[in-house]
């Protein structure tokens, strides 16, 4: 059976054309909403030290910041072990961001499990403004797991 559109007052072609057009804005918001996978690489990286400038006092990561302070007793694999967790942690995310891009919902999820863990070890280093910043970064990607998730479903229903 097929649905009327009463009251709508378009044909089918400008129907058709209008879910095409927004399953278009769909993909393209959940792309941008992925870009914020490589932003939060960048400041991971200038909030860490990887970058010859280091500004932690805004951007900083949680787990990072852990081991900065309780990971004295290492010795001399301190140094290793900080920058090697903050290279891991670029990789991860330049890696979601790539895969989010890509259009895979679980780059987001993920991306979100991992920003959320992060942000109760940041409360433990009572670092605020991090906070803040990881905060606007899982809602960025949650709209864009959001997008997939509409666009899925749009794909499903027109097939």
């Amino acid at each position: 059976m097929q649905t009327l559109n009463v009251g709508a007052g378009r044909t089918d072609a400008e129907y058709k054309a209008a879910e095409e057009q927004r399953r278009a804005d769909l993909l393209a918001d959940s792309r941008s909403d992925a870009n914020y996978f490589f932003w939060a690489a960048g400041l991971a990286a200038l909030g860490t030290g990887l970058f010859p400038v280091r500004l932690n006092v805004l951007v900083s990561i949680g787990v990072v910041d852990l081991l900065t302070f309780y990971g004295r007793p290492l010795g001399p694999l301190y140094p290793l072990a900080v920058y090697g967790m903050a290279c891991m942690w670029l990789v991860v995310m330049l890696g979601l961001g790539f895969a989010a891009r890509r259009g895979h919902r679980w780059a987001f999820l993920a991306g979100m499990l991992l920003y959320g863990v992060d942000m109760i070890a940041l409360m433990m280093m009572f670092s605020l403004w991090a906070f803040g910043i990881h905060a606007f970064f899982v809602l960025k990607w949650f709209q864009g797991q959001r997008a997939l998730k509409e666009l899925n479903e749009t794909n499903v229903s027109t097939s």
